[in-house]
C-alpha cells in the first residue's frame, strides 16, 4: 500500500486548505482498514488529528474539533481533510495513515502511531 498526500501550502491565519490522500490499493474503499490523518509540528511529536471510525463516523482531536472535517471518496479511493479557520499552531507536516487492523478505529482515541503500518511522505502546511 502506498499513500500520497497533496494539497499542503502556506496560508494566513483564518484561511482554509484541503488535503488529499490517494492510495495504491483499495484502502479507502474498504472497511478493513482504519484510516486517519496525523500531523507533526516543529519540535513536536506526531499526533493524531482525525480518523474515520468503524461506523463511518469521525473522531477528531480536541484541538481541531469544529474546524477540520475528514472524509473519504470510496469511488476515487481518496481521503480528504478539509481544514478551516487555520491557526499558526496547525503548522506542521500532515500525514495520511492506514492501519490494516480495523479494530484500531474502535480505540479512544484511534490514533496510536504504532498501530498504523502505512504512511505517506507527508505534506507541509504552514499557517502565518
Amino acid at each position: 500500500v502506498q499513500l500520497v498526500e497533496s494539497g499542503g501550502g502556506s496560508v494566513q491565519a483564518g484561511g482554509s486548505l484541503r488535503l488529499s490522500c490517494e492510495a495504491s490499493g483499495k484502502v479507502f474503499s474498504s472497511n478493513s482498514y482504519c484510516i486517519a490523518w496525523f500531523r507533526q509540528g516543529p519540535g513536536k511529536e506526531r499526533e493524531g488529528v482525525a480518523a474515520i471510525t468503524n461506523d463511518a463516523g469521525a473522531a477528531y482531536a480536541d484541538s481541531v474539533q469544529g474546524r477540520f472535517i475528514i472524509s473519504k471518496d470510496s469511488e476515487r479511493n481518496a481521503l480528504y481533510l478539509q481544514m478551516n479557520n487555520l491557526a499558526p499552531e496547525d503548522t506542521g507536516v500532515y500525514y495520511c495513515a492506514a492501519s490494516r487492523y480495523a479494530w484500531v478505529c474502535a480505540l479512544s482515541p484511534p490514533w496510536r502511531v504504532d498501530d498504523y503500518q502505512y504512511w505517506g511522505e507527508g505534506t507541509q502546511v504552514t499557517v502565518s
